[in-house]
Formats: C-alpha cells, structure tokens, sequence
C-alpha cells in the first residue's frame, strides 16, 4: 500500500470491503469464495505488489479459510469506519491490532525518482495483503485529516460506510442518492399538511 492519504482507490477497496456486508438490507456480497475473487479482482491495489497474471493466479488459489479470514477483516475495518467520528481510540486499537495480526512492516522505496513508504507483510496469505492495505489506508487517512472523515451514511435506511476525501470534510451520505433521499424526505416533511 502506498501513500495511503493519496491514494482514493486503497481507501475505496477499505470502504467497499466493508460496504459488502448491507445490515439493514441484509445482504451480504461476501459468502462465496467466489465473491471474494471477483472483489480482490475488482481491487487491484489491495493485492501483493506482483505482475497482473501474479494477482489473477493469487486469486485463483483462495480458499474458504481465505474467505474466513477477509470476512473477519471486513467486521474490523466496518467497525473503525463506524467507530472512527465517535471513539477514535477504539478505532485506533482496532487498526493496530489487525496491523499487527497482519504482520504489517512499513518499507521505504526509491521508486521513479520519488521516495515513498510502504507497508508490507511477509505473509503470502490474500488476507493479510488485504488487511495491510485497508489498515493502514484508514491510518493513514485518521492521521493526516482526522477520525471524523470515517463514517456512517445518514440516510435513515442506509448503514453504508464512507470515508471523505473532500476538501470542506462535509460528507454525511455514502453516496448522492442517499442525500437525494434525504433531501426529499426533509422537503416532503416541510411541505406536508399537519
């Protein structure tokens, strides 16, 4: 993972991961095998650094331990992004403890004439790639423009996560349909016959 603060797409695997599990809706995108192939597929930063055939061969190797192990990732990274604006130091022990689980290693690389910090795990398990990549995002994101840029949808029938990457740190709504929803909920309530 790297640049975590600068990089939207590790922070969007972090939220996606954890956005695969509806609560409310009752949905879960993840108790499958191979629905965890398809989202390692579909989020590429969170793989191993390797060559693109390296990440499809890494994934078609999974298995239900694998799966076992990201489903316990998301509940972890669900619950930092649902405790991050509300209790940031639980939200920071959660982090550093599935980093350390994870064996995550930070790593200093001179990559395109640039200097730039990773962090790695030794482990050749999806899961802990994974889990070195999201952690360490929302860290990197707690550290450099607070906890309270990790959240909770507003939306009363939405529990969706998010993180806000704006400048104004406004965001209340996991996505513009949900403030749509709101919005026309409150102008409904506000124009109805009492």
């Amino acid at each position: 993972m790297q640049n975590a603060c600068h990089n939207p797409e590790v922070v969007q695997t972090a939220v996606d991961l954890a956005n695969t599990l509806r609560p409310i809706k009752g949905e879960d995108t993840l108790e499958t095998v191979e629905q965890l192939r398809d989202f390692l597929e579909g989020h590429p930063a969170a793989l191993p650094p390797s060559s693109a055939a390296g990440r499809r061969a890494g994934t078609r190797r999974l298995t239900r331990a694998d799966l076992a192990e990201v489903r316990a990732l998301r509940e972890t990274v669900r619950e930092v992004l649902e405790r991050a604006d509300t209790d940031a130091a639980e939200a920071a022990a959660l982090l550093n403890d599935g980093l350390r689980r994870s064996r995550a290693t930070p790593v200093l690389r001179h990559e395109d004439g640039r200097w730039r910090t990773e962090v790695t795990s030794d482990s050749d398990r999806c899961s802990a790639h994974l889990a070195v990549a999201t952690l360490s995002a929302l860290a990197s994101v707690i550290a450099t423009l607070g906890p309270a840029r990790l959240g909770v949808c507003a939306g009363p029938t939405c529990r969706a996560t998010f993180v806000d990457l704006s400048r104004n740190g406004s965001k209340q709504y996991c996505t513009r349909t949900c403030a749509h929803r709101a919005s026309v909920a409150a102008y409904r309530s506000r124009h109805s016959p009492s």
